[in-house]
């Protein structure tokens, strides 16, 4: 049989997938079929030796020239030191003694904490694994449904894919060649928005089954009035100031996304110290402050422009308190130890992305050597139902893909082949300039299924994992699926509703270059004199 042009974009695909189910790694499958078929073109004539060339030069400058990846390891260390410090525990125990007395009153706290998590975390498996050692027990204790235990808890930890700073986020912006800021701007009303949905079904489920989502017994509130209160205030205003820093300073341009993310970082070791019990109170006064400060700055130079001198003070006086923090907390063994595992975790995923990223570049290029770019466009333009019909083909597209790929795999591998053909689709709805931005943050909800849907969903592997031995597979997997059929709808609500996702965005002036007049003013010139010169 002759192999045609035409024939290879698709057998690519083909040979994607079938070296996927043999098992093989996907960054090595990726560079592995790339590579062949990139070989058996060059004996077909379709391009020589020399095109070849292009994936080194690419990787090149993907991976070591892209100063966006760097913030990677910034925001993984983050989460890594964070997932471990002890936070996610007190955030749990005061908002289940806070929301307890209501219907439903542990399955709001498990929300919102993993709403709060997400945002500054960003790690799915640490955040369903703490949240579910410590919530499960006390969820079964007190008679709530096991469906909707395992469905709150696994659905609250996809939510940090979603919620900034989201490494997800960072990955799509780099990828489709956009602001990281303008991607997280967009990504706030989605994920606002989300966790509405999980709280109205959560309230829903109070009316109509009250059975499965009892209030807890007053018997076993420990704490009230002021003294629970304080204890959430402690949890949430660091954790709130800490977002607040980090996503402020790079939404107002003050600071790169890899400069926020090292913020984030050391921020991380602050938060670590503040809640280990081991640190002194003067050192966590200290800390406090030199938070609460960098807050006043960043707020100083959001209101007025010309206080970029007091930002700058701030910012000093709170890393002199961090790096007092930091000398400090290595001499305590448990935190140092802490930060070694954040480093084993960070290096472990920032090597995973990377080889991930050389793979996808090597298929890609060939991909795009064997006129794949065209073949994609002609298939995807040409469907039925123009713009809607594109995007309900991708999205289903995306959510059958995410059974067998992980999100960081969907973004390096499909994104940069379909990313031209959005942009040109989309442009006509919502501008060119927020075209890919509302594209993504679509995907991005997308793809929070990815770690739900039965069998291959990674926060149910990570539930079944920590769950007691009596709960069974089949009720982790049920538990899900009213929380996919949320997701879902969220992706439904930012289809129809592109204002979801382009209303924190940055108006582009609309200006008719044709009324546009420049107009120059008279000035009076002194006469010139041409006579006689002057004695």
């Amino acid at each position: 049989m002759t192999i045609t042009l035409e024939m290879m974009p698709p057998l690519m695909f083909g040979g994607l997938i079938v070296a996927m189910l043999i098992g093989y790694p996907v960054a090595f499958t990726l560079a592995a079929v790339g590579l062949s078929f990139g070989f058996l073109a060059i004996h077909l004539g379709f391009f020589d030796l020399n095109f070849l060339q292009a994936i080194p030069g690419r990787i090149f400058g993907s991976v070591l020239s892209n100063e966006l990846l760097l913030a990677i390891p910034f925001f993984t260390f983050m989460g890594a030191i964070l997932e471990r410090c002890g936070l996610a525990e007190d955030m749990l125990d005061s908002m289940g003694q806070l929301f307890g007395p209501i219907r439903g009153g542990l399955g709001y706290s498990v929300i919102i904490v993993g709403f709060i998590l997400g945002a500054i975390t960003g790690t799915v498996a640490a955040q369903v694994i703490a949240m579910a050692l410590i919530s499960m027990p006390v969820m079964i204790r007190y008679g709530y449904n096991i469906r909707y235990i395992t469905g709150v808890l696994a659905a609250s930890g996809t939510i940090t894919q979603l919620v900034p700073p989201s490494l997800v986020l960072i990955v799509l912006a780099d990828q489709l060649g956009k602001s990281v800021g303008d991607m997280y701007l967009g990504a706030w009303g989605p994920s606002v928005f989300q966790i509405l949905l999980f709280a109205g079904y959560t309230f829903v489920l109070g009316i109509f089954k009250p059975s499965h989502v009892p209030a807890v017994p007053k018997e076993a509130r420990t704490l009230t009035g002021w003294a629970l209160w304080k204890k959430c205030l402690l949890g949430i205003i660091p954790s709130a100031v800490l977002i607040f820093v980090v996503l402020g300073t790079m939404m107002m341009g003050l600071a790169t996304p890899t400069e926020a993310g090292a913020m984030g970082a050391v921020g991380a070791i602050v938060l670590a110290a503040i809640h280990h019990k081991g640190f002194s109170s003067n050192g966590q006064k200290i800390l406090i402050v030199g938070v609460i400060t960098a807050g006043v700055g960043t707020i100083m130079a959001m209101l007025f422009t010309e206080a970029n001198i007091v930002f700058k003070i701030c910012f000093a006086i709170t890393y002199l308190a961090v790096a007092w923090i930091c000398i400090e907390a290595v001499k305590i063994p448990d935190l140092r130890d802490l930060i070694r595992q954040g480093y084993e975790t960070t290096m472990r995923i920032t090597c995973m992305v990377t080889f991930i990223l050389i793979g996808s570049t090597c298929f890609s290029v060939v991909f795009l050597g064997v006129s794949g770019g065209t073949w994609l466009e002609h298939h995807l333009t040409s469907l039925p139902g123009g713009v809607w019909g594109f995007l309900i083909f991708i999205n289903l597209f995306i959510f059958f893909l995410a059974f067998f790929l992980d999100f960081f795999e969907i973004a390096f591998i499909i994104l940069p082949m379909i990313a031209p053909i959005a942009q040109k689709v989309l442009a006509p709805v919502v501008g060119p300039d927020a075209a890919l931005i509302w594209f993504g943050v679509m995907l991005c909800v997308n793809m929070q299924t990815s770690f739900l849907h039965p069998p291959f969903g990674f926060a149910l592997f990570y539930l079944r994992g920590v769950a007691p031995k009596d709960v069974k597979s089949s009720d982790i997997y049920w538990g899900a699926m009213p929380w996919i059929g949320l997701q879902a709808i969220m992706v439904i609500l930012v289809i129809a509703f592109p204002i979801t996702v382009t209303g924190l965005l940055e108006k582009p002036a609309n200006v008719d270059l044709d009324k546009v007049k420049i107009e120059v003013p008279q000035i009076d010139l002194p006469p010139l004199d041409f006579g006689q010169p002057k004695q």
